[in-house]
């Protein structure tokens, strides 16, 4: 599940932070796959964003990521 760390997806269902877990679209192994995604703030669905922990179970922690750096 490690390999999905360091990817960008887009939120699908937005995030609700401490309230509870949104859905990300990951692009993984040539194709896309959902995860239930946990961030600390709420994000809102579309927002892009990058998985910075994997936690076992199709859940990631996420972060917004900009479109342009």
């Amino acid at each position: 599940m490690d390999d999905v760390v360091g990817a960008v997806g887009v939120l699908s269902v937005a995030t609700r932070g401490a309230d509870g877990p949104g859905e990300v679209v990951l692009r993984v192994r040539g194709g896309t796959e959902t995860y239930l995604a946990r961030s600390d703030e709420p994000l809102a669905r579309d927002t892009r964003v990058l998985v910075v922990e994997s936690h076992g179970g199709r859940t990631v922690s996420v972060v917004a990521f900009p479109d342009q750096l």
